[in-house]
């Protein structure tokens, strides 16, 4: 039987161990593939050029990278300049059976947080396409992750996300604020060096039902 959702707020679920530790050991494995073809880099904010504190790659047929050019996505790792590897099927797998969209994802962001990183709030609105979800896994050491509403001025609530945890936002809370406030150091032994990889699917362009 499918875990069920836990609905946070109109249009956020959450579904707590969603995937159990075969299959996050499984991810893990095919991401280290991923990195081999597209190595994690450092972002940059557009207008202070500040480095993030998370490091990232992404893999699908589009990334989302950020620089002194902006916010926005590409075809190609800007470092290599290659193209972005696919995304693994069985990350794919979890997009079909959570999203409750007919179209693949085209991006999924892989940000790699030490335990001193963070995430301020922000919104997710890049994309031309808002009527797909985003969908969210957690992997390695838990986190505190924040959400609000679509103003930045809205009342803000706290939970914590552990390793094998899937979120999705959509529909009126497609863009929430949202951020991680902190990483809990020890908290998984999922990750060798510790941390914690954040998987981030996306449909960018709108989208018809995969073949």
């Amino acid at each position: 039987m499918p875990i069920p959702a836990i609905v946070l707020a109109p249009g956020i679920r959450l579904w707590k161990s969603y995937c159990d530790r075969k299959m996050q050991e499984n991810i893990v494995r095919l991401l280290r593939n991923v990195l081999a073809e597209a190595p994690l880099f450092t972002p940059r904010m557009p207008k202070t050029l500040k480095p993030f504190s998370v490091r990232m790659t992404n893999c699908g047929a589009l990334g989302w990278i950020s620089d002194e050019r902006g916010y926005r996505y590409q075809a190609t790792h800007p470092a290599t300049e290659r193209a972005w590897p696919p995304i693994p099927e069985i990350i794919l797998s979890v997009w079909k059976e959570t999203s409750g969209y007919p179209a693949d994802p085209e991006a999924c962001l892989v940000n790699f947080y030490d335990d001193g990183a963070r995430m301020g709030l922000h919104q997710d609105r890049d994309e031309s396409d808002l009527e797909a979800p985003i969908v969210s896994i957690s992997l390695g050491n838990s986190c505190k992750f924040r959400f609000g509403g679509t103003c930045r001025r809205e009342p803000t609530r706290s939970m914590t996300l552990e390793s094998g945890d899937v979120i999705a936002f959509g529909g009126p809370a497609r863009l929430v604020f949202h951020g991680v406030d902190r990483i809990l150091p020890n908290t998984s032994s999922l990750l060798p060096q510790g941390g914690r990889i954040n998987l981030t699917l996306r449909r960018v362009t709108p989208g018809r039902a995969s073949a």
